[in-house]
């Protein structure tokens, strides 16, 4: 599927009082070790929101007894990746030793920095049977003078991420501060990530963010005069007051922090230098990157194309 952009003046033709959105963008399908992400970041015309340069949205995908999902080992840097699971389980693995099944509800902080290597896969117990992969992996760049910071692992456990009810909607605060809450989990420059149930009906206020979006994991919202369907990302002005209504039942991400200047993005690797990347591809090549411990033989080659 190609990305479809929806700029704000066509979506606002001949509507009085419209325009918070920017545009809404159509992720893009990709195979991921297994299964169908949806990628809606980063797209033709918007490679940021705030410092969140990568979003995937992860099935939901139900796999048969020995099946499931098999990401090899492979590399980043410049990056934190940032694993929210809805449904499911995955097992990380990472060079720096790291073993940690994440679980619904959890968070999984993976700070690439100067280079790291990780694999996703899943546990002997949970492949075996009939599953179901649900959720969202983003990647979240680094201020340019912590881009080659020393790697490092962060679990939370889903009963440290703050829980709690806005206007009668389950809110959860991922990651920084809204709504009178603040997540523990760390973060490197201003940001925003959210994760909000609504019922038909339903409204919750955006969160005020030097940039912000709205991804509408299940079901559909209007923002004033704008309907935002199923599986789409909207990009927000940066407008005070804006609501969002539920049209029907929705789960949705609302993401967004301190404005990033761009990046060069090659395959994994992230970084405000190109020469950095062509190091870092050329390392992966020549197989200097560490080895992931309990997943050595394996591993994704660099793609040529």
């Amino acid at each position: 599927m190609s990305n479809l952009i929806r700029t704000a003046e066509q979506e606002c033709d001949f509507i009085e009082g419209c325009g918070a959105i920017q545009e809404i963008i159509e992720p893009r399908s990709r195979e991921l070790g297994g299964f169908q992400v949806r990628r809606a970041l980063p797209s033709r015309e918007q490679q940021m929101v705030g410092p969140w340069i990568f979003f995937d949205h992860m099935g939901p995908a139900d796999f048969p007894g020995g099946q499931g999902i098999n990401v090899r080992p492979h590399p980043h840097i410049g990056i934190c990746t940032v694993t929210y699971l809805f449904e499911g389980e995955i097992l990380h693995r990472d060079s720096l030793g790291s073993l940690q099944p994440i679980r619904p509800g959890d968070i999984n902080l993976m700070v690439a920095g100067s280079g790291i290597v990780h694999s996703e896969r899943e546990r002997d117990e949970v492949r075996s049977l009939p599953h179901r992969l649900h959720g969202l992996q983003l990647w979240l760049a680094l201020p340019r003078d912590r881009e080659e910071i020393l790697p490092e692992f962060y679990h939370y456990p889903s009963a440290q991420i703050p829980a709690l009810t806005v206007d009668g909607v389950p809110v959860r605060v991922i990651m920084g501060r809204a709504y009178g809450a603040e997540s523990p989990v760390k973060t490197f420059a201003e940001t925003l990530y959210i994760e909000a149930h609504l019922s038909p009906g339903q409204r919750i206020t955006l969160p005020d963010s030097e940039e912000r979006a709205v991804y509408v994991a299940a079901g559909s919202l209007r923002a004033r005069d704008t309907d935002i369907p199923e599986f789409s990302m909207a990009i927000f002005k940066r407008d005070q007051g804006v609501e969002l209504q539920a049209l029907e039942e929705s789960r949705i991400a609302i993401i967004g922090g301190e404005r990033f200047d761009r990046r060069h993005i090659v395959w994994n690797f992230v970084s405000s230098r190109p020469e950095r990347i062509d190091q870092a591809v050329n390392d992966w090549k020549q197989g200097r990157f560490a080895k992931v411990p309990g997943d050595e033989e394996e591993y994704i080659p660099f793609p040529e194309k």
